[in-house]
């Protein structure tokens, strides 16, 4: 059997005891991580015809910020997926870094095992489609996907059994994703649920993917004020969203 190469990190922060330490844990889980301590550098790297598979990137750093470094990058048409690692926990950073072109925003506190799972899911190959969860349907219009209820009756949905504040536009985002629970769904797929088909917004025709991100974003919000260890919604780089049934 061939044995296939590590996955490809760029980290990029100007914290040097975060740097060495998560870049110690990533190569401990068998990836292959290039550091550095600043934006400059980072794009010198890839001017110079270096590559990754994934740019772990820190917004505030000296010099360029992220945005600016992220920006630059697609400028110059590198197009590796960049995760944003930061403590600005405010949306306003987040939408940005996501209508920037970044696939995530993940806050530095939050633990490595979530890192990981974004990372394997963002760097796999031809990645099988799990088996769904079956769901579980009672009499009346509610479905049961583990600790989601779905109310189509009411177009409401409980999380753990607490009721989740979502619109009902956000509603049917939901029950698209948790309906077919293990698929990729892409950005286009959403934007249509919502839109209609074909329909078009944001700059560019590409312009909708930012709509979608700024959807799933709230979405995400919405759960983890009820659980903070929310994270059944997976990026799929450059396409969509997927999500994964929990225990």
């Amino acid at each position: 059997m061939q044995t296939l190469p590590p996955v490809r990190i760029v980290l990029v922060d100007d914290d040097d005891s975060f740097r060495e330490s998560l870049g110690l844990n990533l190569v401990d889980e068998g990836f292959d991580v290039q550091s550095f301590s600043s934006g400059e550098p980072a794009l010198d790297y890839f001017q110079r015809g270096g590559n990754a598979d994934v740019i772990l990137l820190d917004w505030r750093m000296p010099g360029l910020n992220g945005l600016e470094v992220l920006r630059r990058l697609r400028r110059a048409g590198t197009t590796t997926p960049v995760i944003f690692l930061t403590v600005l926990s405010d949306d306003i950073y987040e939408e940005a870094a996501l209508e920037g072109g970044a696939v995530d925003f993940i806050d530095k506190s939050r633990r490595l095992s979530i890192l990981l799972k974004r990372l394997h899911l963002i760097t796999e190959g031809m990645r099988p489609i799990p088996e769904p969860v079956a769901a579980k349907r009672p009499v009346g219009d509610v479905v049961a996907l583990g600790k989601l209820e779905l109310r189509f009756d009411t177009n409401r949905a409980a999380w753990t059994t607490k009721t989740l504040d979502l619109t009902l536009t956000e509603f049917k985002i939901v029950a698209l994703l948790a309906s077919r629970s293990g698929e990729d769904v892409g950005y286009r797929e959403i934007y249509d649920l919502v839109h209609g088909k074909d329909f078009v917004a944001g700059y560019g025709a590409e312009g909708y993917r930012a709509n979608v991100r700024t959807f799933i974003k709230r979405i995400r919000k919405k759960f983890r004020d009820i659980d903070g260890d929310f994270d059944q919604i997976h990026n799929y780089a450059g396409f969509g969203y997927r999500w994964i049934a929990g225990d």
